[in-house]
């Protein structure tokens, strides 16, 4: 079960965590609610492509949205992109919604926004409607995560 996968991975980083179980949820307002804090506080991990058979995880504040710029800029590329949901899942081995840099299937760098640091979020725990909550700060340490400024306001 990809849950379990999550939850032994954040074990075997060390990293302390809270379960919350909610059940599927319709938006970022909703999932929020159900976990009893801000949207800014749901951080979600996206898998952005860089060529072929290589991708970054980037941890992404509810209220923000990635700024492709500058991404493309910290990464040195020209060109950067959104996998669909079947390359996502072979990169990660989570289905979109529920993918998570904790056990996932293939180690691939992650980019955390700055704006995590220094405070609690919420993150998807590999499988829907299910989290974990965590300090930023010990995940960003845990998983050897860059921490820069590439979001802005949604």
């Amino acid at each position: 079960m990809s849950e379990e996968r999550a939850l032994a991975a954040l074990d075997d980083l060390g990293i302390g965590y809270a379960v919350t179980r909610h059940g599927r949820v319709g938006s970022l307002a909703e999932a929020a609610a159900a976990r009893g804090v801000e949207p800014r506080d749901i951080v979600k991990t996206l898998v952005v492509r860089r060529a072929e058979d290589d991708y970054v995880l980037v941890l992404v504040p509810g209220d923000r949205e990635i700024s492709w710029p500058k991404l493309r800029a910290h990464l040195g590329v020209s060109r950067l992109s959104m996998p669909d949901a079947v390359k996502a899942k072979d990169a990660t081995g989570y289905e979109r919604g529920t993918i998570t840099p904790f056990g996932a299937t293939h180690t691939w760098p992650v980019i955390a926004d700055a704006s995590i640091v220094g405070r609690s979020v919420s993150m998807g725990a590999g499988a829907h409607g299910v989290a974990v909550t965590v300090s930023a700060d010990e995940m960003v340490s845990a998983l050897g995560a860059e921490v820069v400024d590439v979001t802005e306001p949604a």
